[in-house]
């Protein structure tokens, strides 16, 4: 016989053995963990170090209290935005931990933390998946370590200046510090797929947190003025969240979410817009239709999975080798388009050889149906090319021509450019531009 005793400690195990933490890189989990360890360990010293007042104690109940209001006003909006965060999610707790950092102890900046952490994930998060545990208390441990950095710097004597530059000092530490421990945490999490943006976040997702850290710093000298003026902070941080959630909405409206070009029906809405503008203002642009070559054989042999990496390796290819004013779109299945302003048919056949060209090195790291790793190479693409006002008088017209040519180009035996014949060249000739 066992006691339950005996039982539940197996069972335990294993349940600590089917943690979904195991499944992440060793990377990833030997850094994750160092990070908590560093966080523990200055908690722990600072504990014991470091006095707690009770000024230090109403502080950090005055950016409790004011955080919660904060969490409650915006519960839904931040819900909503952590759902449409493909990447990287600003969710702004450093507006109230940057006080923290700059007036509080180390200590208390850790329980000040882990506390907004654990309000957040009940109240607008609507609870933290088992699963996702691990992922919640790396970014807690990433907001402690940042705001312990922040702290330290803010600590720094400036002379006659130095409230204001303690401050921004304090702010920019913040800001690097996190930037440096989720970038690296993100690229040891998948460090096959990493990309400078996906790791340390776009434009815009930089520009919020050092809006939100602007916002605390001036949180601290109203803290150190009149604390009953931070209710002031609340619309303001209301009306950017609100802002920010409609910013994504309009994203995910006008993008293809398997490969973050446009979809069919924004490129269409802007190519309509080009061929306006050139009607008004005179000049050409080109356009390419780029087809998969035997795409169905990818996810017939290792599954719509891997066949969806081959999409977005292929989309990602594409949007690097158009220029910023180009407009780069998913048309659909396998097939993408790309629209290149102010080109002529010539320097758009140029492009197009070289997406070709690259298409066809690239080395591709996915997974088949049973969870296998594979690597998919010699992914190959037919691509047409026509251009306006030559190949047609509207967008459908010209596009039209893209397609024939792409059709030209599989009938040639595919992985080959092939541009629409010109205007008085006889249907059914082509030039081919590269084989």
């Amino acid at each position: 016989m066992t006691t339950s005793g005996e039982q539940t400690g197996p069972r335990a195990l294993t349940v600590v053995r089917e943690w979904a933490l195991w499944s992440r890189p060793r990377a990833w989990i030997g850094f994750t963990g160092a990070t908590l360890t560093l966080a523990l360990a200055i908690t722990l010293v600072s504990a014991t170090a470091v006095p707690v007042t009770a000024h230090h104690l109403q502080t950090f109940a005055i950016l409790v209290l004011f955080a919660v209001c904060s969490t409650e006003l915006s519960r839904k909006i931040e819900r909503q935005r952590r759902t449409l965060s493909p990447g990287i999610h600003v969710n702004m707790t450093s507006v109230w931990v940057l006080p923290g950092s700059f007036l509080l102890p180390p200590q208390l900046i850790a329980v000040l933390v882990t506390t907004l952490y654990v309000y957040l994930g009940f109240r607008s998060w609507a609870g933290v998946r088992p699963g996702a545990m691990h992922r919640t208390v790396a970014n807690t441990t990433t907001v402690t370590l940042s705001g312990l950095a922040a702290g330290l710097a803010g600590q720094v004597d400036f002379g006659q200046a130095s409230p204001a530059l303690s401050i921004c000092a304090a702010a920019l530490t913040y800001f690097a510090t996190n930037t440096v421990i989720t970038g690296m945490g993100l690229y040891l999490a998948a460090p096959e797929e990493a990309t400078v943006s996906g790791c340390l976040g776009d434009w815009d997702d930089n520009v919020l947190e050092l809006s939100t850290l602007c916002v605390g710093g001036l949180l601290i000298a109203v803290m150190s003025y009149q604390p009953i003026l931070m209710v002031l902070v609340f619309i303001p941080l209301h009306v950017l969240q609100r802002s920010v959630l409609i910013k994504q909405l309009e994203v995910l409206a006008t993008t293809d979410q398997k490969t973050q070009l446009l979809n069919a029906v924004t490129w269409q809405q802007g190519a309509e817009r080009e061929v306006s503008r050139v009607e008004r203002e005179g000049g050409s642009f080109g356009a390419l239709m780029i087809d998969l070559d035997f795409f169905k054989k990818i996810n017939d042999t290792y599954g719509h999975l891997a066949g969806d990496d081959v999409l977005k390796a292929v989309a990602a290819l594409v949007k690097s080798e158009t220029r910023a004013q180009d407009l780069a779109g998913r048309f659909g299945g396998e097939e993408f388009v790309a629209l290149l302003t102010s080109s002529s048919k010539e320097d758009a056949a140029v492009t197009a050889e070289r997406i070709r060209q690259r298409v066809s090195e690239l080395v591709i790291h996915s997974r088949d149906n049973e969870g296998e790793p594979v690597v998919i190479v010699r992914q190959t693409a037919s691509i047409g090319v026509a251009a306006f006002p030559l190949d047609g008088s509207s967008i459908n017209e010209v596009m039209a021509s893209a397609d024939a040519a792409v059709y030209a180009a599989k009938r040639s035996g595919r992985n080959r450019v092939v541009s629409s014949p010109a205007l008085d060249t006889p249907v059914g000739e082509t030039q081919a531009v590269a084989a």
